[in-house]
């Protein structure tokens, strides 16, 4: 076995792992390896895990169907009222996500509530969370699209899946309500 510090060694198991390679696969090749091949195969792991990381973003990206991309960058908070207890950080951090809070942003046309939708889904996605973004005028003809094709049910269980396997907890159960209603509706 290569001559190794034990932390360079454990970082080398940490990487292979990630990669499902199994314990016994790992040792034999820590066995075999010299510290030159070890230090070449881990830069080669860390590579290919950035990788996937970054086609796993692209590919969440493109399920998300943004309809452009925006930021909390350059964003004028000026027009905008938190309630008691929140601020921009709050907003930003995405807390109130991994929490399953609800922010609703209501106001005139034009002062930035899909701007802050779009932006909070997209560092949703790039916290690798899972985002479908819809407007709700293509929420509704996507229902009535549905509805007139009888694949009502099927749509349905396709945004369930985005509440709970996911995504953005924070549209979950105002989603969640509004399928209660769905059924009833008359389209």
């Amino acid at each position: 076995m290569a001559y190794m510090k034990s932390e360079d060694l454990q970082a080398f198991r940490a990487l292979a792992r990630m990669l499902y390679f199994s314990n016994d696969t790992i040792g034999h090749f820590l066995e075999n390896a010299t510290a030159g091949q070890i230090a070449a195969v881990s830069n080669m792991i860390r590579f290919e895990l950035s990788v996937r990381d970054a086609r796993k973003i692209e590919r969440l990206m493109r399920k998300a169907k943004f309809p452009q991309i925006k930021s909390f960058e350059g964003y004028d908070y000026s027009q905008i009222s938190f309630p008691e207890g929140y601020s921009k950080d709050d907003l930003e951090g995405l807390e109130f996500v991994n929490a399953a809070q609800d922010f609703v942003f209501y106001g005139q046309t034009g002062r930035g509530k899909t701007h802050l939708a779009i932006a909070i889904g997209i560092k949703c996605v790039q916290s690798g969370k899972i985002v479908r973004f819809f407007t709700a005028a293509d929420l509704v003809m996507a229902l009535e699209r549905a509805k007139r094709e009888n694949t009502l049910e099927v749509l349905l269980k396709d945004i369930a899946d985005y509440c709970s396997a996911f995504a953005t907890p924070f549209h979950a159960p105002l989603l969640q309500r509004s399928m209660a209603d769905c059924h009833t509706l008359t389209i």
